[in-house]
């Protein structure tokens, strides 16, 4: 999946991108803190800190659940966005860092299917890795339906009109219903398979 990347080529050595990276990271919280508010600047440079050092180095090696904790930093820009904004936090800016947070596995897991092979061979245990099929596609539908949940919450607390409670309403459901297909293809799958083996053997 990374094979074309500058630094897997050689086209970039790990001391440039290492300079290049730290230099792009303080420059943008710096930026953020002159010419926005210190408020982003400090959520951009925990969010930053995160991913390096929990997800990155703690937790990608370490844990199948991973991309669960991978995504707090995924979901950090709302907060920023937010903050930069208004120079404060609110229940809305929560709910939404909530609902990105949640969609986050159900988003990435299905591709960490496709790409199992090369997370297997780079010794990074993801959910598909580690677990059976069945496992993977029932997580799957339980943060499908809590990401449709937390979407609800802006109802209320923003409040939202009735634009987006429809929206979210038919955006959800075409969301769960998509989750469920996949589960029930994979089950559909898991049965098929056996009985091709006994057929071509």
């Amino acid at each position: 999946r990374t094979k074309n990347r500058p630094l897997v080529t050689g086209q970039l050595s790990s001391l440039q991108a290492k300079v290049f990276a730290t230099v792009l990271g303080v420059v943008s919280v710096l930026w953020l803190g002159f010419f926005v508010n210190w408020l982003s600047a400090g959520l951009a440079l925990a969010a930053e800190l995160f991913y390096i050092f929990i997800y990155t180095l703690l937790l990608k090696r370490r844990t199948s659940q991973n991309i669960v904790w991978g995504g707090a930093a995924g979901a950090m820009p709302v907060l920023i966005g937010f903050s930069a904004v208004t120079n404060s936090l609110s229940w809305s800016a929560a709910a939404l860092f909530l609902i990105i947070f949640l969609w986050t596995p159900p988003h990435y897991w299905p591709l960490s299917i496709k790409y199992k092979d090369d997370y297997q061979a780079a010794g990074v245990p993801m959910l598909p890795v580690v677990a059976n099929p069945n496992r993977v596609a029932l997580e799957i539908v339980i943060y499908s339906y809590a990401m449709v949940l937390s979407t609800f919450l802006l109802i209320p607390i923003a409040p939202m009109g009735l634009i987006y409670t429809a929206t979210a309403v038919l955006g959800g459901a075409w969301f769960v219903f998509e989750a469920h297909l996949y589960l029930t293809v994979l089950f559909i799958a898991i049965g098929v398979d056996p009985l091709l083996f006994v057929k071509l053997f």
